[in-house]
């Protein structure tokens, strides 16, 4: 188990560190379009992972957002309105909580992508799911922005960055970097 926290640190270390850019930088680099918005999915009633015997077409078993959470999906799609972000496409983790989120933000038509589903489930799958969403990543060219709802645990392995519950990492392809993609900042949800 000691291996774990080192492994992180080398993940960590291979990724470009995070821009310091504020807001106002990060929404328009969203608005200029070919970008991506890894979104974790808003508040939940908290701990990690769903409780056992969970099912994925069951959204009773899972752990789901909290009202704070959905006051934050909300207020995060009223950012996007606000901040005049073309979204493009909408790709979602299959769990409730993801779902829910964008749904809550007004964003639609949302794609179910696999891909993006609980790396945190799916412990051994990681660096399937990684490669997956890297893969997707690094296409978007948009037009507009790439919104992805997924989870902190598939967020991180992809870019080195664990955001707060509601937290934005805003990403682009980039086929220069071994990572495949370059992370532009973090909106955290004290910024909408």
């Amino acid at each position: 188990m000691r291996l774990l926290p080192a492994m992180l640190v080398l993940l960590c270390a291979s990724y470009p560190a995070v821009a310091e850019e504020d807001a106002a930088a990060l929404w328009a680099a969203l608005r200029a379009g070919g970008h991506v918005a890894l979104i974790r999915h808003t508040a939940t009633i908290g701990g990690a992972g769903d409780p056992p015997g969970f099912r994925l077409d069951d959204c009773a078993t899972q752990r789901n957002l909290t009202e704070e959470g959905r006051g934050q999906a909300r207020r995060l799609g009223e950012t996007f309105r606000a901040e005049g972000v073309p979204v493009g496409k909408v790709l979602s983790s299959q769990w409730c909580r993801c779902r829910e989120t964008v749904a809550l933000m007004g964003l639609d038509p949302i794609e179910p992508a696999p891909t993006f589903n609980n790396a945190f489930t799916f412990r051994d799958r990681v660096d399937e799911l990684t490669a997956g969403a890297r893969a997707i990543v690094a296409a978007w060219s948009g037009p507009g922005t790439l919104v992805v709802s997924t989870h902190g645990a598939n967020i991180l392995p992809l870019t080195g960055v664990m955001p707060e519950e509601g937290g934005v990492v805003v990403v682009k392809g980039d086929p220069a970097n071994t990572a495949g993609l370059r992370v532009v900042g973090r909106i955290l949800t004290t910024d909408y």
